[in-house]
């Protein structure tokens, strides 16, 4: 049986992308991830090495909203409550860092909710 690894292209594909993208206390990255059921976005700080706010599809109060965490409208919100968290930190420009998809469909809509919610980027 012949399997197929779908996992290393997109890691080459970040990892190339990973070389440029940066973020910092000022400036953290604006990391995407997104799975067949869910996406996740989280602001990291690569000089201190943490991250700094976390946001997913996942949550109680996300769920109670929205039936499912895998489309487009969830991506909206999640790019949305995003923006929204990341103003109370004080937080008001980031490095986007689309984790080695496509700048399409959940990506693009997390970011332009984002953009939208008042993050620079």
């Amino acid at each position: 049986m012949i399997t197929r690894d779908r996992r290393s292209p997109r890691d080459k594909r970040h990892y190339r992308l990973r070389r440029y993208l940066r973020g910092s206390s000022a400036r953290p990255r604006l990391a995407v991830f997104r799975s067949l059921g869910h996406i996740y976005a989280q602001l990291v700080d690569d000089d201190a090495g943490r991250t700094m706010l976390a946001v997913d599809s996942r949550s109680k109060t996300f769920l109670e909203q929205h039936k499912t965490g895998g489309n487009v409208a969830a991506a909206k919100a999640v790019g949305t409550l995003l923006a929204e968290k990341a103003k109370a930190a004080g937080v008001k420009s980031v490095v986007f860092d689309r984790g080695g998809y496509k700048y399409h469909g959940r990506v693009k809509a997390l970011a332009d909710a984002a953009r939208a919610g008042g993050l620079t980027f």
